[in-house]
Parts: structure tokens; C-alpha cells; sequence
């Protein structure tokens, strides 16, 4: 009888979850950007929730709210699907890791599905003279810490991709961190750094026009953007892969019903052929995933960027 109760319990559980899955959304859902407006994560996330609201049939809004403060919101809202987060590596996985007293944790987060990827790429101006990994590695290991990196600012992609580059290959460079990406390719171009590692859509205008010189892209395959430029591993560095990828995170205790609904309906825009065409005309890459596989994604990122920060003891102030 006892088994038989829980049993029953438990079937009534799954019943509730049903038949709140199946009611939600009852009214608008909010996707909430921890960054600035314009920018490849921003646009995407407008492509997706316009065919979102069509099928949903509720308004799906998207509110920027730039820096950790967005992320908090989001942790701190109810776990319904009616509030969800659009994050990144450097928000989900790096920067808990960089920083103890951050006022969030990966914990208050379920995993919904993987939204864009994109390549960064490795880029120097015209007047170093380097237009190969080699070239960099050359003068990198014949004067250590003359050269100087840009990125946009400590614990971001660019930062840790270089960290990671110089682990690899035994190089010392010296790091200046900016606030923001644009003024770290505006003073690359104007010689006041010597490289820098920036998402590739910001830099292929510049590249067009000679004002920069690509040298790799940090993804696991040649951009289609830039289908010339070699990846990390075809220019003799090994193991050092790194895309930028964006994705949807709901709060913790957020229904499984309503987050396995969410991520399906995710998948289904994300396949079609129009949304993957304006991703790719933005930079990006659709690419959804199953909650399961976003998971077990930031599991294996953060075994990764845990085992440099350790050894190259790098922090992040709040």
C-alpha cells in the first residue's frame, strides 16, 4: 500500500508537470541579455524570439540588462519560463571560476539549449610585420614580454585564449585589458597593442580593407567567413580550440516540463533554414541543443578554463 502511495504521488507529480508544460506560456516570457544592444549575441537572440512569439502566440520580449546584474536578475526571478537568460562562457563558466564573491553561482541555473557559436580569431596590424603564427611565435620567443596582447578586459575569451595560447607554446606576452571589445581593435589597428584575439565578425571589415592581418581563428574548424585564414591546430598550435557560444539558461527549480518544452520549441527555430541564414549573416552559428547536452558542454569548459586559471593563478575582482 505504502509503495502503491508513492506510486501514486509520484504519478500525480508528473501529471502537474504535464499540465503545466502543456498550459505554459500563458502570458509573455522575457529573455534577458546581459549585453549591450547591437552586438552578435543581442542579434541573434531578436532573430529567435520574433519566430519564438509566432509560436508561442504570447509576446516574447528581449531586455537588455549589460553585466553581471542581468545574470543576477534572472537567478533571483521565479522559476517559471516566464524569465530566462541568454549567457555565454565568459558569464557561466570563467568568470565563477575567476571570482569567489561573485553574486551569482552556476547553480542557480538549469541548462535549456545552446542558441549560437562563433570563432574568434587571432589578428595583428600590418605594421609587425607578422603574418603567420610562426611570425608571432618568432618574435614572441626572441624578445619575451615586448609584445603585448589587447582584450576586452580580464577573464574575457580574448584573455583567456591568450593565456592559453602563451601555456601552449611557452610564450610571455603582456597583457592590456580594455573595457570592451571595439576600443581593443581600434587601438590594434593604431599599433598601440600587437595582437589580440576578437570575436571575428568585429574584425572582418578591417581585415577586408588591410587594416588588420588575420593570423588563426580559434575554432575547431576554418570560418566560412574566412575560409583562407587557418585554424589554431593547422598553424602548429595544438589542442588550443575555443568557440564562443551563447545559450539559454532558466532558473533553478524551473519546472523539467517547462524547460524541456522551452528547449524543443528552441530547436525547432534554430533548424530553420531563414534563421540559420540571418545567424550566419550576423557571424554566427545556430546551434541548438537538448538540456542535457548544454550540461554536459559547461561541465567540460569548466574542467578546461578551472585547470589554466589554477596554473596561471589568474582572479577576477567583482
Amino acid at each position: 500500500m505504502k509503495a502503491l502511495t508513492l506510486f501514486g504521488l509520484a504519478a500525480i507529480g508528473c501529471l502537474i508537470q504535464a499540465s503545466a508544460a502543456a498550459a505554459w506560456p500563458e502570458r509573455s516570457v522575457k529573455f534577458v541579455v546581459p549585453f549591450p544592444p547591437g552586438g552578435p549575441a543581442d542579434g541573434s537572440m531578436r532573430i529567435v524570439v520574433k519566430r519564438l512569439a509566432e509560436m508561442w502566440g504570447q509576446p516574447v520580449i528581449v531586455e537588455n540588462k549589460a553585466g553581471a546584474h542581468g545574470t543576477i536578475a534572472v537567478a533571483h526571478a521565479p522559476a517559471d519560463g516566464y524569465t530566462l537568460l541568454l549567457g555565454a562562457g565568459s558569464g557561466m563558466v570563467t568568470a565563477p571560476l575567476m571570482n569567489k564573491k561573485l553574486s551569482y553561482k552556476p547553480a542557480d541555473f538549469l541548462p535549456v539549449s545552446l542558441l549560437a557559436t562563433s570563432s574568434s580569431i587571432l589578428t595583428t596590424h600590418p605594421g609587425t610585420g607578422m603574418k603567420t603564427v610562426k611570425d608571432l611565435l618568432n618574435q614572441a620567443k626572441a624578445s619575451p614580454g615586448t609584445l603585448s596582447y589587447g582584450s576586452s578586459g580580464i577573464g574575457s575569451p580574448g584573455h583567456l585564449t591568450m593565456e592559453m595560447f602563451q601555456q601552449r607554446t611557452g610564450t610571455r606576452m603582456t597583457h592590456i585589458p580594455y573595457r570592451g571589445g571595439a576600443p581593443v581593435v581600434t587601438d590594434l589597428m593604431g599599433g598601440v597593442v600587437h595582437v589580440a584575439v576578437n570575436a571575428t565578425p568585429t574584425v572582418i571589415p578591417h581585415l577586408q580593407s588591410g587594416k588588420l592581418v588575420a593570423l588563426a581563428v580559434t575554432s575547431r574548424k576554418r570560418d566560412r567567413a574566412l575560409p583562407d585564414v587557418p585554424t589554431m591546430a593547422e598553424a602548429g598550435v595544438p589542442q588550443l580550440e575555443f568557440d564562443v557560444w551563447y545559450a539559454i539558461f532558466a532558473p533553478a527549480k524551473t519546472p523539467a516540463a517547462v524547460v524541456d518544452r522551452i528547449s524543443a520549441d528552441l530547436r525547432k527555430v534554430l533548424a530553420e533554414p531563414e534563421t540559420q541564414r540571418l545567424f550566419v549573416a550576423q557571424g554566427n552559428e545556430a546551434a541548438g541543443s537538448t538540456p542535457a547536452q548544454l550540461g554536459r558542454m559547461v561541465q567540460d569548459e569548466t574542467q578546461v578554463w578551472s585547470k589554466l586559471i589554477k596554473e596561471r593563478n589568474l582572479t577576477l575582482d567583482e
